[in-house]
């Protein structure tokens, strides 16, 4: 159990600012080009899994009941990023405008690896700020969310995915058997139109229409549209095409990790369209040290769908017998997903390992498969 004096220390909080080693490898990759586009993906993804071998597991238990006020240097570099990424990626996309020392397939490696800061970092980091309770943060993530055009992913995060995870009302919850290209796609139609039934019904609820001022979905259009106004600004179409790949970019990323983190994984269905709670049995849960720096905890994540509400330095880890473990940490396992066969050949065996420690008594698994279990109650 890691003690209030050592959390509060500014240098146990230092490894989670490893995202800032991104910004000086931006800026080599828009000088030289060539062999130099390598180094963003090499370090957010490579190196880190390097890392995770040498350095292993971390399987502290922070104190849960550390005060908010003694997390500030953790807490910093969420509250920071959305300013620095947003001078990484305008500032690049002026310079490659302004200038013409790129061939057109090294810009869109540069743009790449922008989506690598703004998606494997970014939307990370709007992630944590989404589950604060003040505006400040939760401001900051929407901000985060705009710049890679995907702002409805708060409220299919906080309305759908966390009460119905492990259901067929998640479209984020990877089925058995379906590889990451078909939930890619999948999910890129699905979620857009699931916030907004979210948002809907939450209004209907309140006796609102659709139309009201308190659906965010005005909020998340204009914000969009604010972001790829300044693009234009900067640099023209030439820079809305770029703000738009490496969006596209962050999206993939942020979607590989959410097919990573639930494969597989579902809830029993208990009749009357009600469903087991949630628990740490839900969620792969990873506590590789490295990759869990760059991604501030977000590998503890049995334990943060067990508490949504708990600040990232405060997740805790789980054992083996209680939460289902990935085998390494997220960059390897998004790599992984990438090639179905060997994803399949890996996580399918630990998936129906996971069936039979903890429902040996659930005889036909098509439906849970299918996703054709019935919609949870009131979730539609």
């Amino acid at each position: 159990m890691s003690s209030r004096e050592e959390i509060r220390r500014p240098s146990r909080a230092l490894p989670f600012w490893v995202s800032l080693g991104t910004l000086p490898l931006a800026a080599i990759e828009a000088r030289f080009g060539g062999w130099s586009l390598l180094l963003l993906p090499t370090y957010a993804w490579w190196s880190v899994t390097v890392l995770d071998q040498i350095l292993g597991r971390n399987e502290d238990q922070p104190d849960v009941t550390t005060p908010v006020e003694d997390l500030f240097w953790y807490r910093l570099i969420t509250l920071i990023w959305f300013p620095i990424q947003a001078v990484v990626i305008y500032g690049l996309i002026w310079d490659v405008t302004h200038s013409d020392h790129l061939a057109w397939w090294e810009i869109v490696a540069l743009f790449f690896g922008v989506g690598v800061i703004s998606g494997t970092i970014g939307i990370v980091y709007s992630h944590e700020l989404m589950h604060q309770k003040t505006r400040l943060e939760r401001w900051l993530g929407d901000l985060l969310l705009a710049s890679v055009l995907y702002s409805h992913f708060r409220t299919e995060h906080l309305l759908v995915h966390h009460l119905w995870v492990g259901t067929p009302r998640d479209a984020v919850t990877a089925r058995y058997n379906e590889g990451f290209h078909r939930f890619f796609w999948r999910v890129l139609f699905e979620c857009p139109a699931s916030a907004w039934r979210a948002e809907r019904l939450k209004l209907a609820r309140a006796g609102r229409p659709v139309w009201h001022a308190g659906n965010p979905f005005w909020r998340y259009g204009a914000l969009q549209l604010l972001a790829l106004a300044l693009a234009f600004a900067v640099g023209g179409w030439p820079g809305v095409g770029l703000f738009v790949l490496q969006a596209f970019f962050a999206i993939w990323q942020l979607e590989l990790t959410n097919y990573v983190e639930h494969y597989g994984l579902t809830r029993e269905y208990r009749g009357e369209g009600r469903y087991e709670h949630v628990l740490p049995r839900h969620s792969w849960n990873a506590d590789q040290t490295a990759s869990n720096w760059l991604l501030i905890n977000l590998q503890r994540h049995s334990d943060h769908h067990y508490k949504p509400d708990r600040r990232f330095p405060l997740l805790q880890t789980y054992a083996p017998e209680e939460a289902p473990q990935l085998p390494f940490g997220y960059p390897a396992m998004t790599a992984l997903a990438m090639v179905p066969p060997l994803w399949r050949r890996r996580m399918n065996p630990r998936v129906r390992a996971w069936r039979k420690r903890y429902y040996p008594h659930i005889e036909d698994w098509t439906p849970y498969r299918d996703g054709t279990t019935p919609m949870p109650r009131g979730s539609v």
